[in-house]
């Protein structure tokens, strides 16, 4: 259950990059100039930089967690992944399942990888229109809620609270924003990203264009999973792409 998952996804990106800092000898600005998350990353991003501490995120994925799965009657949405899609041809089918309930972009992750969520029923017409608009696979996601919609509205609403009764500090570094894709250090800011991202849809293939655009030579993904670290090497060229998701990986890169 995701309510579950988060903070657990969070503890296993926070790890990775504690003990990557203590065996290294090196500090958070030592190691990075920009850092970002993908979804509940982002939490994890603001953790590390200092934003909030380690038990506020973990209180926060919690709610957050809960919030979402109470959005939605379980059963009643869902999330499914387009690949070999552009946006502009995800949006044209959106506008085809409008009259069986809500439907939007989630993640657009990458060249030809977009992540729809919304109702069930709308998410089943729109995979059923794959064919029709060219688009080589799509697939229903095993997830418990339908992440990133306009039907989170409700969890929004509770995370708005939270989030607005805890103190945001300044980050260690720029962090750049799902919701625009834009490296953020204003603490009141980062609280508005936050609020929004629940509802709204992550910008990561716009995410990985500014990385381009900035000149990164180097991306690290740390925690549970290699699904950005592929992302980043189908999109960046010339750039150093890796992951620390255990210890054998982070005695490679030692």
């Amino acid at each position: 259950l995701t309510y579950n998952a988060q903070p657990a996804l969070m503890a296993c990106g926070g790890a990775s990059f504690w003990v990557l800092k203590k065996l290294t000898g090196k500090n958070l600005t030592e190691l990075a100039n920009y850092l970002c998350g993908h979804s509940l990353g982002e939490y994890t991003a603001m953790t590390v930089a200092g934003v909030f501490s380690l038990k506020e995120c973990s209180q926060l994925l919690r709610l957050r967690g809960k919030a979402m799965q109470k959005a939605v009657p379980v059963g009643k949405g869902a999330m499914a992944a387009f690949i070999g899609a552009d946006i502009s041809t995800i949006l044209d089918i959106l506008k085809q399942v409008q009259s069986f309930g809500v439907c939007d972009i989630a993640n657009d992750n990458s060249d030809g990888q977009v992540v729809i969520s919304g109702d069930l029923e709308a998410v089943e017409n729109a995979i059923n229109l794959m064919k029709q608009h060219g688009i080589k696979r799509a697939v229903l996601l095993p997830v418990s809620a339908p992440f990133h919609c306009r039907l989170m509205q409700p969890a929004q609403l509770t995370m708005e609270k939270a989030l607005n009764n805890l103190e945001f500090q300044q980050p260690t570094l720029p962090i750049i924003s799902n919701i625009n894709a834009e490296p953020e250090t204003d603490p009141n800011k980062l609280r508005i990203n936050l609020i929004d991202q629940v509802t709204g849809t992550v910008k990561w293939r716009e995410t990985m264009l500014l990385a381009k655009k900035l000149g990164v030579q180097k991306i690290t993904e740390l925690g549970s999973g290699k699904v950005l670290t592929g992302i980043a090497k189908r999109m960046i060229e010339n750039v150093s792409i890796l992951n620390i998701e255990n210890s054998a990986d982070l005695e490679n890169i030692l």
